[in-house]
């Protein structure tokens, strides 16, 4: 029989609820409300809108409940983001989108108080612009709120804490925001020297904790039966991770992953942080796992960059379906173009296309305006960028990666699939796409004992997994040793002028 369980997997451009059944024969997902989520700026910056959100939960909810007998539910979300609350549970003001601007130049300035080396060494994360740490000293300047905030939430906490009444971190999510020591603990000497107060942190529970029933002043029909809320693996990464098919390494090498979305996050699932200063310039995090691990890796700015350029060509009139773009991307040649997917100057651009010009004409390459090109550039560059990473992690471990594993939304993208696997020269295992909601309900049957741990969900994983399987191709037109020649030396400021091919299937208006 099967036992049902429903995850929330809150992603940056999307939100779902997720009804998951599951049984001896594997797990069956129903996606039963998706909803847009789309960042609100006002006169004080960018912010999430939080209310819209918890809305659209309980919309799923009723939904969920109204088709099964739920067991729990569970909340998942991108890291970084947070809310701040009063004594009395009041949340102080819209949390802040982490893509919101005055983040700009306060990296550096807390480098200048406590080095990165030194930060590095203390959590194990990646410097970036976006960390909870940056975002809490920029919002420590002449902002009042930290003065009588009582507390802090990470954005699945918000929507537990909605639900239940109880306030509660998870130490996956806990990790992302640059102020979690390797140890577990809070880094309180670097709060103190960001003159960010530790009394607003909670100490973080571990994935599959039960948090208690919903609220009974909820006043919304069926969960009036009580609905358990557990704490899964609060950061979608983590819970991707569980669900990506890490078995299909021979024996003597590893499968690394890419959780591929918004951002693309490419890694390795180890049982020990790698703290040292060459993993640190090489831009690799170590973030908490479920049951102890470690996942090692690199944000990459992923599918953000063709998000962007989408929604720039939806404001000049022209509504091109993510579909539509990668099939004409498919079928036309290389257009010989080298995007830096992790420039700087594409993490919060006003119009996505003109900052990727931009940077094209910087290189002294042709400033590619047709849409079909663009994307098929952008998925060449974030393959190039891949290629790249694998090769660091290889180095950095001490291991040899034999497979990748690409999960989430980008699974379903079959040319950023086959081109990962040609620059890589690896095979790739693609799916699950919903692999965040598979890890939250895995998850929330370890609570509910259906399943008994990490050991049992990776062996769930392997018996029930289908992943497509896309094998590299010997012989393509892109020289891939050339093209990461070249991206190097536009990082270091050369120009290497490519001129493009031709582009049939062209989508210029």
């Amino acid at each position: 029989m099967k036992r049902h369980y429903v995850a929330v997997d809150l992603g940056a451009e999307s939100g779902r609820v997720v009804d998951g059944g599951v049984d001896d024969n594997g797990i069956e997902l129903r996606e039963v409300h998706r909803f847009p989520n789309r960042p609100v700026r006002i006169s004080d910056g960018l912010h999430w809108n939080a209310l819209g959100i918890f809305e659209n939960v309980l919309t799923g909810l009723e939904l969920a409940l109204a088709g099964e007998d739920i067991v729990s539910i569970g909340v998942d979300s991108w890291g970084v983001d947070y809310g701040l609350f009063d004594p009395a549970g009041r949340m102080l003001g819209n949390p802040y989108h982490y893509r919101d601007t005055r983040t700009d130049g306060v990296r550096e300035v807390c480098a200048d108080r406590v080095s990165a080396s030194r930060q590095y060494a203390r959590t194990g994360i990646a410097q970036l612009p976006i960390n909870t740490l940056y975002q809490l000293a920029a919002q420590a300047r002449g902002d009042r709120t930290l003065e009588i905030a009582h507390s802090l939430l990470m954005i699945p906490d918000i929507i537990h804490y909605w639900l239940t009444g109880v306030q509660s971190t998870e130490f996956t999510n806990a990790s992302t925001t640059g102020a979690l020591a390797v140890d577990g603990s809070w880094a309180e000497e670097l709060l103190a020297a960001f003159d960010i107060p530790s009394r607003i942190l909670r100490e973080p529970v571990e994935a599959a904790t039960i948090l208690g029933p919903t609220r009974t002043d909820l006043d919304f029909g069926p969960l009036s039966h009580s609905l358990q809320v557990v704490v899964p693996a609060t950061h979608d990464t983590a819970c991707a991770v569980l669900a990506a098919p890490l078995h299909v390494a021979r024996r003597g090498e590893v499968c690394a992953f890419i959780s591929s979305g918004t951002w693309s996050l490419l890694g390795l699932e180890l049982v020990q942080p790698i703290l040292t200063e060459d993993a640190r310039l090489a831009g690799f995090t170590n973030e908490r796992g479920v049951a102890g691990s470690v996942r090692f890796l690199r944000n990459i700015m992923g599918l953000w960059l063709l998000q962007e350029c989408r929604r720039a060509w939806c404001r000049d009139g022209t509504d091109f379906s993510y579909d539509l773009l990668t099939r004409r991307a498919t079928k036309m040649a290389s257009p010989g173009l080298i995007i830096d997917v992790d420039d700087r100057g594409l993490l919060h651009p006003v119009d996505m296309p003109a900052a990727i010009r931009a940077q094209l004409a910087r290189g002294e390459q042709h400033a590619e305006a047709d849409p079909v090109a663009l994307t098929r550039a952008i998925v060449e560059s974030l393959a190039l960028q891949y290629r790249r990473s694998i090769a660091d992690a290889e180095r950095l471990a001490g291991v040899r990666v034999g497979a990748i594993a690409i999960v989430g939304g980008g699974s379903r993208n079959e040319l950023l699939c086959q081109l990962t696997a040609d620059a890589c020269e690896r095979v790739v295992y693609a799916g699950p796409a919903e692999a965040s909601a598979t890890g939250n309900i895995l998850v929330q049957a370890v609570a509910d004992r259906a399943v008994s741990g990490l050991a049992e969900m990776r062996a769930f994983v392997k018996a029930t997994a289908h992943p497509r399987v896309f094998e590299p191709r010997r012989s393509t037109s892109i020289d891939w040793d050339a093209r990461e020649a070249d991206l190097l030396k536009l990082r270091s400021g050369q120009a290497i002028g490519f001129v493009p091919t031709g582009s049939p299937g062209s989508l210029r208006v």
